[in-house]
């Protein structure tokens, strides 16, 4: 595929002229990466940022003792590590491909230049960094304010307006979920059997039928509790 198909299908840069596309195809570049192996590891110098446009990527910190703690799961589409490169800082986290992936890689100070010429290409950006901090905020407030249960059911209700349907592939494992939720899976496992026995949720292998969207939504809100 082009590059600047791939551009198109990354949420910076899809509604881009076409012009602009074809100075971005000059600059970037294209890198496959297999299963398991990083992306960059935490304070790696920034000098490139991301964009996934195939595959699944996640974001990880590793605590004092070793534990790892998820912060995000990346899906094609996503621009990551943008943040460090433009403040100029080194990488906060480790990057890693969670199955083969296809990644674009757009250098810092080409691509400073770039913004330098293009208003509507900043503004543009100015808006993605305002909606990463909205997704930060949101993140703290379900880790801090929420209970195991509201913290599943909003992701399971935030999985079905993304997929636009109750059933779905569940495309992390238990533990990466856990993870994700700033959680353990040992507590997790228990939320999910209670959410079956109350016929929430229905689970297959790793495909899900939700049942019950309008008591998800609730339990996800804090109305009610399990």
């Amino acid at each position: 595929m082009a590059i600047d198909n791939y551009l198109q299908q990354l949420s910076l840069f899809k509604h881009l002229p076409q012009n602009d596309l074809a100075i971005l195809e000059k600059i970037v570049r294209v890198r496959s990466y297999k299963r398991d192996e990083h992306i960059f590891y935490e304070n790696d110098e920034a000098k490139v940022f991301f964009g996934l446009v195939q595959g699944r990527v996640k974001i990880y910190k590793l605590g004092f003792t070793g534990k790892e703690h998820i912060l995000h799961i990346l899906r094609p589409g996503e621009i990551f590590a943008e943040v460090a490169v433009f403040w100029d800082l080194k990488y906060p986290a480790n990057a890693l491909a969670m199955e083969k992936s296809k990644v674009l890689l757009i250098p810092k100070q080409d691509f400073k230049e770039l913004l330098q010429k293009s208003p509507e290409l900043s503004l543009h950006f100015l808006g993605i960094f305002a909606l990463r901090l909205k997704e930060m905020v949101s993140k703290v407030e379900e880790l801090s304010l929420k209970e195991v249960p509201a913290r599943l059911a909003t992701y399971f209700i935030l999985a079905w307006e993304t997929e636009g349907k109750k059933e779905f592939v569940l495309d992390v494992s238990k533990h990466q979920l856990a993870g994700l939720l700033g959680t353990i899976p040992e507590t997790l496992s228990r939320v999910i059997k209670k959410f079956k026995e109350q016929e929430l949720i229905e689970i297959e292998q790793n495909r899900m039928k939700l049942h019950n969207v309008e008591r998800l939504k609730k339990i996800a809100q804090g109305i009610e509790r399990i």
